[in-house]
């Protein structure tokens, strides 16, 4: 069964961290979220006052943060030590658990910076797990070629491609998400099954693209939800299409969040306040 669309949330322009310049598709307006996923941001410009002041030292629990730079130069740093350059083509995959505070600082002062970020919840029983980081490099995110000239790189879960499965670096999570960025060239169509179980959306961030049986064309920089079924069917435009594919596990569970705490009682949230406020944050 071909998935439909079902809710198209337009990205809105705002700003994060020192002052970046971003659009926010879930998680923006009354937070409308995809449960487990609670927000993605798209930032994009070839100026630097849009991005120079990155994202300074701050603080987070309760879910994991993914960073996947289409094209620019980052450096991360957090309390745990951890430091990863996020270059073009790379992601840091960030778990936040019981606490971490880290930062995003561009590295460069001219140029491109393009790239998403992704919230993804954790379950209540992982949400005060130790922290982690796993740094990417673009040389360890596998790409597969297709038939019609087009690519899929797989960054989490997993593609089929005939009887081959190419497994991206990132496994073992238990909302066992799938992250693909697909380049299709003009006229192409490009088929991947997903779970019916797991919740899904894509978005287009160059190009045009029609999705479903019968084909509807979408707009570019909004999260597209995709309804019930099991298989993802596109096809790009005249000008091809550039996409990401994001699908997941649904945990079914309250969320409550304030700012870069998320969990799942009000109760919790007061506490994450008072433990970084008190420098408890990021203890073990």
């Amino acid at each position: 069964m071909i998935r439909n669309i079902q809710t198209i949330i337009p990205g809105i322009a705002t700003s994060d961290g020192a002052g970046v310049k971003l659009r926010r598709s879930l998680g923006g307006q009354n937070q409308v979220r995809l449960d487990p996923f609670l927000m993605l941001d798209e930032f994009s410009s070839n100026d630097p006052n849009d991005y120079v002041a990155g994202f300074p030292a701050h603080p987070h629990r309760g879910f994991e943060t993914v960073t996947y730079m289409l094209e620019g130069h980052m450096l991360h740093e957090d309390h745990l030590g951890n430091q990863g350059h996020l270059k073009t083509g790379g992601v840091q995959w960030m778990t936040a658990g019981r606490g971490i505070i880290h930062s995003e600082m561009p590295q460069q002062e001219s140029g491109a910076m393009r790239g998403f970020q992704l919230w993804i919840n954790l379950p209540a029983k992982e949400k005060m797990k130790a922290a982690g980081y796993k740094d990417i490099q673009v040389e360890d995110i596998p790409t597969v070629q297709l038939e019609n000239n087009g690519s899929v790189k797989v960054i989490a879960g997993s593609y089929q491609q005939g009887e081959k499965e190419v497994q991206g670096p990132i496994q073992g999570i238990s909302t066992t998400p799938l992250f693909l960025d697909v380049h299709l060239p003009p006229n192409a169509e490009f088929e991947h099954r997903i779970p019916k179980e797991l919740n899904a959306f894509l978005y287009v961030y160059e190009g045009d693209l029609e999705v479903g049986g019968p084909m509807r064309e979408i707009p570019r920089q909004a999260a597209v939800v995709l309804g019930d079924g099991d298989r993802l069917k596109t096809k790009s435009g005249s000008a091809g299409a550039h996409f990401i594919v994001l699908a997941a596990l649904p945990l079914h569970e309250p969320i409550v969040q304030y700012g870069p705490f998320v969990m799942n009682t009000r109760a919790e949230i007061e506490q994450a306040i008072d433990d970084y406020q008190n420098n408890r944050l990021v203890i073990a």
